[in-house]
């Protein structure tokens, strides 16, 4: 509330200033405590903002582990990762394959035969056409080696890109390189233009250029690869094709090379997953038990009394401790995750690996069974809170509403004292004019009176 001062005759010794503030401290506590509680749910509301974004992070963790054609990944290596290097999918399978690669793929390349003494002076044609593939570039007069190539780039729909090379001092050559490797992408070049010194090579004197190797000096290829000595060709050095569920990307051609790509079970990848998932959770569950004691110090606006909160920890807890799967493994903490003394997850990945590598089945059951499976009872459990029309999302509406309710309060109560304020100045200020007057007639009479008594 301002406290706007007043300014009085000064004739009186009452402080209206003091009277009115402390009028309107008195009047103003229903509207303090209004702001109290608007600030209080504020905090609620953000925290269950932040229970959203925790049980979100939990969620994404635990649905990462509930699916069985997503659980168990695979990794694939090269024996020489400077020929060639691997990636794998969760449609990979365990494997060795035998990898020679006969050719690359590659981009055409074609340069000028003749060259320019520069690249924006001197004019290259007058006029004209030249024709790279289905792309037609029509020249309306003197057109300089720059000016040509960027008639060339500003058609999008061109198959070359053109560039200028300059392969000796005062000379400058025309470069065409395709947009894209692979054999289906080459282009032929006609030179159409007039009062031209550009040449292109036309080996077998056809008027066409690049459709001869000896036009290029880099002919169009497709990528050759035998995979365990079956041919796989491909457009790109980028392989999706050969090996099941692994992308082979090509970096070196030797047909008398044979690189080894090994594809086996990921154990470490699950292990990191499951590891993020404790991590996961025990964030959730520190973010509880400071909720619960920050509000046992007094403070208000937490969640640590709120039985949402207290039930989706206890609900979880009794979820990841139950019983599931339905092979051999059916608690978690036959494959080393636990709870410790403060409820938090453990995770043993020595116990974990010694589990898959006895059991993997058991273990995809556990995590992934249809409807015993550990991680998507813990998916439903959490999608029931903060899903929409969930527990969270449904009490921040009610929240919001709440403070909805209080600023709408809270601004009329706030117009309501200033209001009553402005009245209130204007009654101190009248009532120490009335004062004032009294005083100076006062000082009037006492004079009067004093010239009276005076003697003669």
């Amino acid at each position: 509330m301002a406290t706007t001062g007043i300014t009085f005759s000064g004739f009186n010794d009452i402080d209206f200033n003091v009277v009115l503030n402390a009028i309107m401290d008195q009047e103003s506590q229903p509207l303090a405590a209004l702001q109290a509680r608007q600030n209080e749910l504020k905090r609620v509301d953000t925290n269950y903002t932040t229970l959203a974004g925790k049980l979100g992070t939990l969620q994404s963790k635990a649905s990462g582990l509930s699916s069985p054609h997503s659980l168990v990944r695979y990794a694939a290596s090269s024996s020489d990762a400077n020929a060639l290097t691997t990636s794998a999918t969760t449609s990979a399978a365990p494997g060795r394959y035998e990898v020679v690669v006969n050719e690359l793929a590659r981009a055409q390349v074609t340069v000028s035969s003749s060259s320019a003494t520069d690249i924006d002076t001197t004019a290259v044609a007058t006029g004209g056409t030249l024709t790279i593939g289905s792309q037609v570039v029509t020249l309306s007069g003197a057109t300089t080696l720059k000016e040509l190539a960027d008639l060339i780039n500003a058609d999008s729909t061109g198959p070359a890109t053109a560039s200028i090379v300059q392969t000796a001092p005062n000379a400058y050559r025309l470069a065409l390189s395709s947009k894209d490797t692979g054999a289906a992408n080459a282009f032929t070049i006609q030179n159409g233009l007039t009062g031209a010194t550009l040449a292109f090579t036309d080996t077998d004197n056809d008027n066409i250029s690049g459709d001869s190797a000896a036009d290029n000096a880099v002919s169009a290829t497709d990528a050759s690869v035998l995979v365990n000595n079956i041919p796989v060709t491909s457009s790109t050095n980028t392989l999706s094709a050969g090996i099941p569920g692994v992308t082979l990307t090509l970096l070196e051609k030797n047909p008398a090379k044979t690189v080894v790509v090994s594809v086996s079970r990921n154990d470490t990848d699950l292990a990191d997953r499951v590891d993020a998932f404790v991590s996961a959770y025990n964030d959730l569950v520190k973010f509880a038990t400071d909720q619960a004691a920050t509000a046992a110090t007094g403070t208000t606006g937490t969640l640590g009394r709120d039985p949402l909160l207290r039930t989706l920890r206890t609900e979880l807890r009794d979820t990841v401790g139950g019983l599931h799967g339905a092979g051999v493994f059916q608690h978690l903490a036959e494959v080393g995750i636990g709870f410790n003394k403060t409820g938090q997850l453990t995770f043993n990945r020595e116990t974990f690996n010694g589990a898959l590598q006895s059991n993997q089945a058991a273990v995809q059951s556990l995590f992934t069974d249809a409807t015993t499976g550990v991680f998507k009872k813990v998916d439903s459990v959490i999608a029931s809170y903060i899903t929409a029309g969930g527990f969270v999302p449904s009490a921040r509406t009610r929240v919001s509403d709440q403070i909805t309710r209080l600023t709408g309060r809270v601004n009329d109560m706030t117009a309501s004292l200033a209001v009553r304020r402005r009245t209130l100045q204007a009654q101190f200020i009248a009532a120490d004019r009335a004062m004032a007057s009294l005083k100076s007639q006062q000082s009037a009479l006492s004079s009067f009176a004093s010239n009276i008594n005076s003697p003669l």
